[in-house]
Formats: C-alpha cells, sequence, structure tokens
C-alpha cells in the first residue's frame, strides 16, 4: 500500500496513536471524542484563514484538515486512498451526456442521469490490510 494512508498509518504507529488494519467500529468513546474535536478545531482554523484572507494559512489548515480526516480513517482502519477513488469515479460521473458538468444556480454541481453511486462497501470489502 502506497499513499497518504499509509504514511499516516505509520505516523500513527510511531506515536502509538490507535489504528486498525482492518476497516472495523470497534474505537473506544473516548477516542471518537478527541477524533470529532480534532476535526473542528482544524475547520475552525480554516474558517479564520479564510475570514483572513490568509492564503498560507488556508493552505495549512486544509493540509491539517486533511491529515486529520486521514487519521480518522487509520484509526477506523479504512484506506481513505481507495474510498476517495472510488468517491472520484462516483463524482466523475455526475457530467452531463456530453460531458459537460451540471450546475445549479448556486454554482453546485449536480447529478446527470449517468450518476451512480460510490460503492464504498465493495471497497472496504476488498481492502488489503493497512500497515
Amino acid at each position: 500500500m502506497s499513499g497518504f494512508t499509509a504514511l499516516v498509518s505509520r505516523f500513527h504507529a510511531a506515536f502509538g496513536l490507535p489504528r486498525q488494519q482492518r476497516p472495523s467500529t470497534h474505537v473506544d468513546e473516548d477516542v471518537k471524542k478527541l477524533r470529532r474535536a480534532l476535526l473542528e478545531e482544524e475547520t475552525r482554523e480554516l474558517d479564520e484563514a479564510m475570514d483572513a484572507d490568509d492564503l498560507v494559512a488556508i493552505a495549512d489548515a486544509l493540509g491539517d484538515i486533511v491529515y486529520v480526516a486521514l487519521g480518522t480513517a487509520v484509526t477506523y482502519g479504512i484506506d481513505l486512498d481507495a474510498v476517495l477513488a472510488e468517491v472520484h469515479r462516483s463524482n466523475m460521473s455526475k457530467l452531463g451526456p456530453e460531458g459537460r458538468p451540471l450546475l445549479d444556480k448556486a454554482g453546485k454541481v449536480i447529478k446527470s442521469d449517468q450518476y451512480f453511486r460510490p460503492n464504498i462497501a465493495d471497497v472496504l470489502a476488498r481492502q488489503k490490510p493497512l500497515p
């Protein structure tokens, strides 16, 4: 396995942080609480950076959000790289019949009749153990 999930899994191993090799919901309540708090903290930092129009702080906060999200995935034994690839595959199916995006009035991408849901259950079932 390569990618960011493997890197963050190694971080968790080096620091003795909770991690699982296989997808599982068996996570202690205090660990769930910590993961939520970390994501909320990083999201607040992103809000502050965006309000300040501080591009370096925005990039830093986004990096931290992704890293904490990957750490949460590792805590649950999820290869988030594989999940993201499946979500991307599904998102690309939102293109309209002529390969053009469909957007609502606010600019949000909407689903075309080509859309299919990501098969996350299959991704998790086929996942190899995390390092």
